[in-house]
């Protein structure tokens, strides 16, 4: 696997965790805006080297989460604004433009400040 995207949680809102039980997280750089950042984990904002797509995996500190579906903005926000919505479900097509889409398998991953977040492609 070859890495094209790393990043850290640095901080979390107050109810960062509550969208997990639902299936999805949201992260959004240090400059979040006010009404989102209580929901939102907040990363580094870094650059992808690649194009992100279905059939890489998103890593949660070393817990690989296969890519299923890919938002046409998804990429775009994450590199310069570190937002994305990353849903759980395993979707073949994105729900929201903004959306990354994996499979957890059922099984809900941690995320909390200090986690790492990588993307990999074959």
């Amino acid at each position: 696997m070859t890495e094209i995207y790393r990043t850290t949680v640095v901080g979390a809102g107050d109810d960062a965790t509550a969208f997990l039980p639902e299936g999805m997280f949201v992260t959004f750089g240090e400059n979040a805006p006010a009404a989102l950042r209580d929901f939102c984990f907040l990363i580094d904002v870094t650059a992808s080297t690649d194009t992100i797509a279905a059939g890489q995996r998103l890593v949660i500190d070393g817990r690989p989460l296969p890519i299923t579906a890919v938002g046409e903005v998804a990429q775009q926000n994450l590199d310069s604004l570190g937002h994305v919505t990353v849903n759980l479900d395993g979707a073949s097509v994105p729900k929201m433009h903004g959306a990354i889409h994996v499979d957890a398998g059922g099984d809900i991953p941690t995320v909390q400040v200090g986690s790492r977040i990588v993307i990999e492609k074959p």
